[in-house]
Parts: C-alpha cells; sequence; structure tokens
C-alpha cells in the first residue's frame, strides 16, 4: 500500500534532516543528489523545514553552471540545547552542546566520599547551570546522564544499589525539579560507553560486540546487531558479580567483592603491580591508570622498534615481540604485571566469549586505555589459547570520555527524534516537557 502525501513528505523531511546532520550543510543540490528526490520535491521539503525553524541558510556555494551562488543550507544549532552527565562515584563532569551536537561549554567537578547527599546533589546541579550559562544556554531541551548502577527497565530510573552514593538517585530527580522542562534520563555509563564506541570510537566497524569496562569498577556492554541488550532487569552486563578462581570467596547479591570486580577493578589492580614488583611509589600516577600506563610504555621500549602493520588477528599496531617481551632484566616487574593483569581480565573475556560469541571485545575505561594496544593484544593472545571462538580484542580510542560522549549522543537522538517528528505527531511545536525513560532500544 503506497505511503499517503503527508507520511511521504514526513519521511522525507527526516531524510534530509539526518542527511544534514551526517554530512553537514548542503545546497538543495546535493540534497536531491544523496536523497535521490526530484529537485520540486526537495525545494518544498527545504521549504518546511525552514518555515519548521529546523533548517536555515547558513552561506552559499560556487557551482559550476551559469547564474547566482547556490544557498547552502543546515540544522538551526542553537534551535535547541543539551546537557550530558558522567556521573561518577567520586565527582561529576558535564558538557551542553547545540542539536547537532557541537560542544560549547564543559567542566568537572570532584565530590568527596564523606560530602553528604544535599550538598552532593547542589555541587552536581550548580555544576549543570554553570556550564549551560557558559554555553549561552537559556533552557536545557534534554539531559542525559550516564550513571553506574542499575537502570530499572520500566521506568527508566536508576535503581537504588548497594555500595553506590545516595547522591547519584537524589541527582536525577532534583535536575528534573530544577529544570522542569527539561526531558531528564539516566542510563547505565557503560552501555553509554558501548554506544560512543560504536559511533565514534574502536567498535566503528561493528554490529556485534562487548565492551568491557576497566576503570574504578568494572563493568560491560553488550551490543548485538546492533542494538544494545539490557536484559529482562536492566542488569546485562553485571560482570563485576561473575564468580571467577582467584578470589577466596564467592559474590552475594549486594557485594561483588568475591567476584571478577576483585580480579581487575583499580584496587586490585594496584595491589597485582605490587605483587609483581612494580615500584608503584615511583610512578608519577600511583593509580591503576598510572601503573598499567607505565607497564604498556616499558613493553613498547622493549618492543625496541616502531609499530607496524599488525599480523592477521593480532590489534592493530602491536609487533609480534611486543606481546612476547621477555619478562627478565630491568623491565621484568612491569612485564610481568602486564602479563598477570592480561591472564585476569581473560578470564572475563573468555566468560563472555563462550555465552555470547560477539567476535570483538573492547577494552574499555581509562584502565583499557592505559593498557592500550599492548593489554588488548595480551588478552587476545590468551583468548585465543582458551576458546575455539574467534575472537578480537581492541583497545578503546575514547578511554574514560567515552560515557560523557555516549550520554551526549543519546540526548541528541532523543533531541532530534521529538523536533524532527512531523506537525500533528507528539509534540510538534518542540516544546518542553517532563521526563521519560530512554529512547528504545532492544533490551
Amino acid at each position: 500500500m503506497p505511503a499517503s502525501p503527508s507520511t511521504a513528505r514526513a519521511i522525507n523531511d527526516r531524510l534530509a534532516l539526518r542527511l544534514l546532520q551526517q554530512e553537514g550543510p548542503l545546497t538543495a543540490g546535493q540534497l536531491k543528489q544523496l536523497t535521490g528526490l526530484s529537485r520540486p520535491t526537495v525545494a518544498d521539503l527545504v521549504e518546511r523545514l525552514t518555515a519548521a525553524g529546523l533548517v536555515a541558510v547558513v552561506g552559499e556555494a560556487g557551482e559550476q553552471r551559469r547564474g547566482p551562488n547556490a544557498k547552502v543550507y543546515g540544522i538551526v544549532a542553537d534551535r535547541a540545547h543539551l546537557a550530558a552527565l558522567d556521573v561518577r562515584t567520586e565527582g561529576v563532569a558535564v558538557a551542553v552542546a547545540d542539536l547537532v551536537g557541537r560542544v560549547l561549554a564543559e567542566a568537572s567537578v570532584p565530590i568527596g566520599g564523606d560530602t553528604g547527599t544535599g550538598p552532593a546533589v547542589e555541587q552536581a546541579v550548580t555544576l549543570v547551570e554553570r556550564v549551560a550559562k557558559e554555553a549561552g544556554a537559556d533552557r536545557l531541551h534534554t539531559v542525559g546522564i550516564g550513571a553506574p548502577g542499575l537502570i530499572d527497565p520500566s521506568s527508566g530510573e536508576l535503581r537504588d544499589s548497594t555500595g553506590l552514593p545516595e547522591w547519584h538517585r537524589r541527582l536525577v530527580a532534583t535536575l528534573q525539579e530544577r529544570l522542569p522542562e527539561a526531558r531528564v534520563s539516566v542510563e547505565n555509563e557503560t552501555n553509554l560507553a558501548a554506544l560512543a564506541e560504536q559511533r565514534d570510537g574502536a567498535a566503528r566497524d561493528r554490529d556485534t560486540f562487548v565492551l568491557l569496562w576497566l576503570g574504578h569498577g568494572t563493568g560491560a556492554a553488550v551490543v548485538l546487531d546492533g542494538a544494545l541488550r539490557r536484559g529482562a532487569s536492566g542488569g546485562t552486563g553485571e560482570i563485576g558479580f561473575l564468580p571467577v578462581p582467584g578470589t577466596n570467596a564467592l559474590p552475594t547479591s549486594t557485594d561483588c567483592e568475591g567476584g571478577f570486580h576483585s580480579l581487575a577493578a583499580a584496587a586490585a589492580v594496584v595491589d597485582l603491580a605490587v605483587e609483581c614488583g612494580v615500584p608503584v611509589g615511583a610512578v608519577q600516577e600511583p593509580s591503576a591508570v598510572g601503573v598499567v600506563r607505565a607497564a604498556a610504555a616499558v613493553v613498547r621500549e622493549a618492543a625496541g622498534r616502531v609499530p607496524c602493520a599488525a599480523p592477521p588477528g593480532r590489534p592493530d599496531g602491536v609487533p609480534e615481540v611486543a606481546a612476547g617481551a621477555s619478562s627478565s632484566g630491568a623491565s621484568g616487574p612491569a612485564l610481568r604485571f602486564l602479563d598477570a593483569l592480561a591472564d585476569r581480565v581473560a578470564v572475563g573475556v573468555a566468560s563472555v566469549v563462550a555465552i555470547l560469541d560477539p567476535g570483538c571485545v573492547v577494552l574499555g575505561g581509562e584502565v583499557g586505555q592505559a593498557g592500550g594496544a599492548a593489554l588488548a593484544a595480551r588478552v587476545q593472545d590468551r583468548i585465543a589459547r582458551m576458546t575455539p571462538l574467534l575472537t578480537e580484542v581492541r583497545a578503546t580510542t575514547l578511554g574514560g570520555g567515552a560515557v560523557l560522549r555516549g550520554a551526549l549522543l543519546t540526548a541528541r537522538e532523543r533531541a532530534q527524534e521529538e523536533l524532527f517528528r512531523p506537525a500533528g505527531r507528539g509534540r510538534p511545536d518542540g516544546g518542553q516537557g517532563p521526563s521519560s525513560p530512554p529512547p528504545g532500544r532492544s533490551g
């Protein structure tokens, strides 16, 4: 059954707007070429979108033809402003962007563990308001939040979780109160990082992959056939609770100690470095990130040559000798540490591979970024020996910034989904409204 004229117009408008988002400003002729639509149809949709305040003339382009220069059309970027938050146990980072996702201002603030719930929430909300003001945003259309913990798939709300600060849950409600016209949504931080890696990072060429987050804690996100999978209770990827060998106890329903968290979380990584004889006190960054970065640097130095094209099945730029460098000599402790860390990480990766067979695992987070290709290569070598399922292990290209990037991408998607909706469906005026769960993806 052919589409009605109004439906066809709506489809054409959305197609043109998506192209303007992806390609940047375009002439009517370029829109005609990219959409395959006729010149009159393109002229009509440009007129509609201009009248709706969604596109405007942003310049001119001299085309190889006689007559005046062609007008160049672009999305009206300041039609709406978006905020993204990366909420951690130790602080919060905020970025404010326009409708096309261009970051206009960003900042972060540490929040100590001894800070009370009320003061912590006030610090975070004040930061959002300050960054929005610096960005020139009179109001925020959409706010996307990335936070650790479980997200209730039915309500989109952050569930109460033992071990996480109470101010995390209070922050979401307070932002909605202080920004009543904005749409405020929260998503698990690792899920957002995976979306960012898929869009802009290490998994751009993958529809199916798993992100293993290695940072202050551990987590995983599962993307299958291009869709983020959350699970029945929103807990897909809570790999910190995975029972693993090498710990003294089993995790419980309220505490992941004894699970994979005890092998690969930041505190465990620092302890492992000490066990391997790495002089942690001599590292400029006395943290998991610092010791892993230092060890990876030793591996690169021990390789003794500039990274070359990778052999088949090995992460790009990792020479064969780097993964198998000797653990003897002055560099021995660092090399033993990186090998031991790869052993631990491989336990978690092997479990994921055995169940999901994703074909690709990205080592994300600050620790994954610090280990880089050297750690990824070691983990891949171990997985190749542990399972018959071919799996490529890659290092993140976004690191800890993936959460904020993912929050911004989802906020932009949600705002555009509403503002680009044709008149007569939903809220055609682009007005502000109450909070609701994040845009639906397969669970």
